[in-house]
């Protein structure tokens, strides 16, 4: 009786990829295997069919010959054959079957195992963001048990071989014709049981706790970034080393200043006068006042830089500046005479749109947009 062809048997097209080959047995297997059809004659012989397609079909060597040759490049018997020899048998179905029954896992029992990591959030000012700062903090965490050294069983007394797994961590499982390895279901791979817990973990190896530590914050931090303390996180099992903790900063809202980057931007209110006449105020920086010349005739919305003012950044790179935004305020609550002098002002400027060149342009852009003329 002739053979059918692999890729039919699969049902997969002559140039599919080793991922979908392996989908589609997974699929005829799960569907065929004696063990979940044990009074089906039909479905072991579809399974053993759907295996040997698979066994050379997921071999490029073997299935370069059979694309060449057809079946007899492959049968053992022929001259040439590749035949089941290249690969274990328990190689074939180690990682196709794991899903079929629970999961295998090979390699022994668990031994120690690292600590998981830990994130704290930390808030902390601009100005300490900028310049650096050392800050104490207090982090929950779970740490080795002081009464039975980590091992979870109580003092005196040590865990025992499970005999479940006599210690291996693993059980293998005969299904039909081959066999699996499963984590052991009562050890949980530890191949050790623990008869007497500590009275103090209650076998768990770890208890809750908190510790006090000092962080240094470089200067130049930004929201977002992280700074790792190794070996800080939690404990780890069975004499396994601790995970580490990452504080993540966030930088508070200032009442002055905004961040971008490297730079700071802050808004600097100044009066009609001041803008108009020009003048000399004082603006904040983080490292104290400094002079800002205002120039006759400033508009609000006018940026100045102060160079050299603003952040060194952490990674790296030259100091930022300080952009200040100028923001002309008008006056309020006037008294009589100051109400007065503005009249006469606006008497003095009514016509003569040279003194407000924004407002003239503005105007006519208006004219041209309603069509007047």
């Amino acid at each position: 009786m002739s053979k059918r062809d692999f890729y039919e048997v699969l049902g997969v097209e002559r140039g599919a990829s080793e991922a979908e080959i392996k989908k589609a047995y997974r699929r005829l297997a799960m569907k065929y295997h004696p063990d979940r059809n044990p009074d089906d004659k039909d479905a072991d012989g579809k399974f053993k069919e759907a295996t040997e397609a698979y066994e050379v079909l997921s071999n490029a060597e073997k299935r370069q010959a059979y694309d060449q040759y057809g079946h007899a490049g492959v049968d053992p018997q022929m001259a040439g054959g590749a035949g089941f020899g290249g690969a274990g048998f328990s190689d074939i179905f180690g990682d196709v079957f794991s899903d079929i029954f629970g999961g295998g896992g090979r390699g022994g029992r668990a031994g120690p195992q690292r600590g998981s990591d830990l994130r704290y959030n930390i808030e902390i000012s601009l100005e300490e963001a900028v310049r650096g700062s050392q800050i104490e903090i207090r982090v929950p965490t779970l740490s080795e048990c002081k009464t039975c050294s980590g091992s979870g069983a109580k003092k005196g007394t040590s865990p025992t071989t499970c005999s479940t797994c006599n210690g291996a961590g693993q059980i293998r499982m005969q299904q039909g014709f081959f066999a699996v390895q499963q984590t052991c279901p009562r050890c949980h791979g530890g191949g050790q049981m623990i008869t007497d817990p500590c009275t103090g973990c209650h076998g768990q190896g770890r208890i809750e706790d908190s510790k006090k530590l000092s962080v240094k914050i470089p200067p130049g931090v930004d929201t977002g970034d992280r700074i790792r303390l190794s070996g800080e996180g939690e404990a780890g099992t069975k004499g396994g080393p601790a995970g580490d903790l990452y504080v993540v900063v966030n930088v508070k809202q200032h009442d002055i200043f905004e961040r971008d980057g490297r730079n700071l931007h802050c808004e600097v209110p100044i009066s009609i006068v001041d803008a108009t006449l020009g003048g000399e105020l004082e603006v904040p920086t983080l490292d104290g006042r400094v002079k800002l010349k205002i120039p006759e005739g400033t508009q609000t919305g006018k940026l100045f830089r102060l160079r050299g003012k603003g952040v060194t950044p952490v990674r790296g790179g030259g100091v930022g500046d300080l952009i200040c935004r100028v923001v002309v305020e008008t006056p309020v609550k006037l008294n009589k005479r100051q109400r007065e002098l503005l009249e006469e002002l606006r008497e003095t400027l009514s016509g003569d749109q040279t003194h407000s060149p924004r407002a003239s342009g503005w105007f006519d852009g208006m004219k041209r947009f309603f069509g007047d003329k």
